[in-house]
């Protein structure tokens, strides 16, 4: 589970299906990635992390905490 990634789609007050939209993927695969049952590709996860104005690494730090992610959102 990402709960950090549902937590930045929340504070942009977007739903999932917008935030596939905008990152030009299916819903359903979305899904998967806030849910953590898939990781996005590289090119995939720079869409969602631009729609949700984030660094996109984030999705590739296993041990990295909320708070870290927080730190290193993009203002």
């Amino acid at each position: 589970m990402r709960p950090w990634l549902k937590e930045m789609r929340d504070k942009q007050g977007f739903t999932q299906s917008q935030v596939a939209i905008k990152s030009r993927i299916s819903r359903s695969y979305y899904t998967h990635i806030e849910n953590g049952t898939k990781t996005p590709s590289v090119p995939v996860a720079m869409k969602v992390a631009e729609v949700l104005n984030f660094n996109w690494t984030l999705f590739f730090k296993n041990d990295s905490s909320l708070k870290e992610h927080k730190e290193q959102e993009v203002s």
